[in-house]
């Protein structure tokens, strides 16, 4: 069936504003059927998997027909497990961001029960629960029903599995007949159709059948990752595998401007596809992919409809797609005419149980895999040179060169410094140079870097030397001194770590603090410093004797006391990374 979009539907502007934030611009299928029946207050019997729209197919609707003013609990929504009554609980609260006067409640065991009474007695209009939890507030007469207009049954099949009715036809004795009665289930076996029988009134059913996965040649995997190393994990998979042409989806317009951005500074051929592009703007954008011009194109789901383009190695899901449907079409992008493809899922937080509903729903595995480390990277870099190598003493003629090595060889030179005296040549004239990174102001064999967080963002030394570890592979061992100021910060890595380094630190989030990073800029010497103004910084230093707090000859100065010092006389001296513990960090 041709989707709906949310526009088209009858819902208010701050919803419509909400699902928009959210990254919805079309309704799913089960939203486009249930939606509007929900809406003109009919009974309504929904088949559809999890993970199809389903929440969104209901809450819409319940959200609209919700009186803002009545601080009374309107509509209750049954659960089977507490997992799915938060999950419920958080899209609504994201449909409902611009309702401010509507108040939501998860209820289920595990929780503290006087806390969710506490809330229940400042009012809430819907709760969401678990059976059990709800029979306890009812038995404790802390939960009214009397004036509930609308029943939800969320995923009604597993609940019987779970021998849960009993339970629920308790709880439906409490709740006025005259109410709506939404129904929704994976499958409709007897035993649902007679529950909808009992207590719904002429309902309306809506189906949405099950897709199956039809791209066998597609190498499906994901990786865990945190919202702020997707960027660099991206990096380091496109760098491994050099495809010539990838997808990578994004769930809103803002994320895929903000990618496209970041993939650029870093080097890659990259642009963005997404709504608010004029058709030529689009055509243009498409154009260069086809011809090979861009090697990335990230785009959003609805922008990269109709998109038909041969040689596309991989897709990547930047974002786990909000509908599981979406999946399906994205990967189908790839593997296609006989070819293999692949498709990269990144995974961050609660994200792993959208995996779980999409492998369920596509009928497919899809196999976790390690993040590839900064050292991967270098081998495969180091084998492609080494391709390039062979490919052009097998294909170009090299009969001067050959003359000159024999000439050189004829004067008692190694072949071996022959060979590497050039290779350094051709590798410094290459993609492959190190950075030239100049007057830092680090100790020999290290580069002193810039980085724009301090302490008062929240920066430490152990913050900072998680996060490179997490983000370059780089322990304590190797990273030099480390100075925090208030607003700024300076790290000194290896020369020989250096250029990775920049190149996937220059732009990050550190603590979810946005960081830029450069090297540092050697300080005007012909400006003499105030001792009088120094503040007192947070310092690793690796050269410096163990600092102990508690000892007062830390200090050069003999007059400190604990008691009061004069902060003229007073000299800060640094301290070695070990101040944090006999061992060396090891994260």
């Amino acid at each position: 069936m041709e989707k709906l979009k949310f526009k088209d539907l009858n819902i208010s502007p701050e919803i419509q504003k909400a699902v928009e934030d959210m990254g919805f611009e079309e309704a799913s299928p089960i939203q486009s059927l249930a939606i509007p029946q929900i809406l003109a207050h009919k009974d309504v019997t929904g088949q559809a998997q999890t993970g199809t729209g389903k929440t969104a197919a209901f809450g819409i609707p319940l959200l609209e027909n919700i009186d803002n003013e009545n601080r009374n609990l309107q509509a209750i929504i049954l659960c089977p497990t507490r997992e799915l009554a938060i999950q419920v609980a958080e899209e609504l609260r994201k449909l409902s961001a611009y309702l401010p006067k509507i108040n939501v409640l998860p209820v289920y065991g595990g929780q503290p029960i006087d806390r969710q009474i506490k809330a229940l007695q400042k009012g809430v209009q819907i709760i969401i629960g678990t059976p059990g939890r709800v029979m306890d507030h009812i038995d404790r007469k802390t939960l009214n029903l009397k004036n509930i207009k609308t029943v939800i049954l969320d995923e009604a099949d597993e609940m019987l599995d779970m021998g849960f009715r009993e339970d629920i036809e308790y709880i439906l004795e409490d709740i006025p007949y005259e109410r709506q009665f939404l129904l929704f289930s994976a499958t409709l076996p007897p035993e649902i159709l007679q529950l909808a029988k009992r207590y719904q009134n002429n309902p309306e059913i809506v189906k949405v059948t099950q897709h199956e996965l039809t791209t066998p040649d597609v190498e499906q995997k994901y990786f865990e990752v945190k919202e702020d190393m997707k960027l660099e994990l991206l990096s380091r998979i496109l760098d491994l595998h050099d495809f010539d042409l990838s997808l990578v989806f994004c769930n809103t317009k803002r994320k895929v401007d903000k990618l496209v951005s970041h993939l650029q500074i870093r080097g890659y051929l990259a642009d963005g596809l997404h709504g608010d592009l004029t058709q030529n703007q689009r055509d243009r954008v498409m154009h260069k992919f086809k011809k090979n011009n861009i090697e990335i194109l990230v785009a959003t789901d609805v922008a990269a409809r109709g998109i038909d383009v041969s040689g596309v190695e991989a897709v990547f899901n930047y974002d786990i797609p909000n509908d599981n449907e979406y999946y399906v079409h994205r990967i189908g992008r790839t593997g296609r005419a006989g070819k293999t493809g692949k498709a990269y899922s990144f995974v961050s937080g609660r994200e792993i149980y959208q995996l779980r509903d999409i492998q369920r729903y596509a009928k497919t595995k899809i196999e976790q895999a390690p993040i590839p480390s900064l050292s991967d990277v270098e081998e495969v870099k180091k084998d492609n040179f080494i391709e390039q190598l062979k490919e052009r003493i097998n294909t170009e003629d090299i009969s001067k060169e050959i003359y000159i090595i024999e000439k050189l060889l004829e004067e008692d030179y190694n072949s071996i410094d022959i060979a590497a005296t050039l290779l350094k040549g051709i590798m410094e004239d290459s993609k492959y140079k190190e950075e030239e990174f100049g007057d830092t102001e680090a100790h020999e064999g290290f580069v002193r870097f810039f980085i724009s967080v301090g302490r008062k963002q929240d920066i430490t030394v152990n913050v900072i030397l998680n996060s490179i570890h997490e983000k370059t592979g780089l322990t304590g061992h190797q990273i030099g001194n480390i100075d925090i100021f208030d607003n700024f910060s300076f790290v000194e890595i290896p020369l020989a770590n250096a250029s990775d380094f920049y190149r996937f630190m220059s732009d990050t989030y550190i603590e979810n603090k946005h960081a830029h990073i450069e090297p540092a800029k050697p300080r005007d010497k012909t400006k003499k410093r105030n001792n009088n103004k120094k503040k007192f910084t947070n310092k690793r230093n690796r050269k410096s004797k163990k600092f102990n707090p508690h000892r007062t000859d830390n200090y050069q100065n003999e007059n400190y006391s604990r008691k009061g010092y004069d902060k003229n006389n007073y000299h800060k001296k640094t301290y070695k990374k070990n101040n944090y513990g006999n061992n060396d960090y090891s994260p």
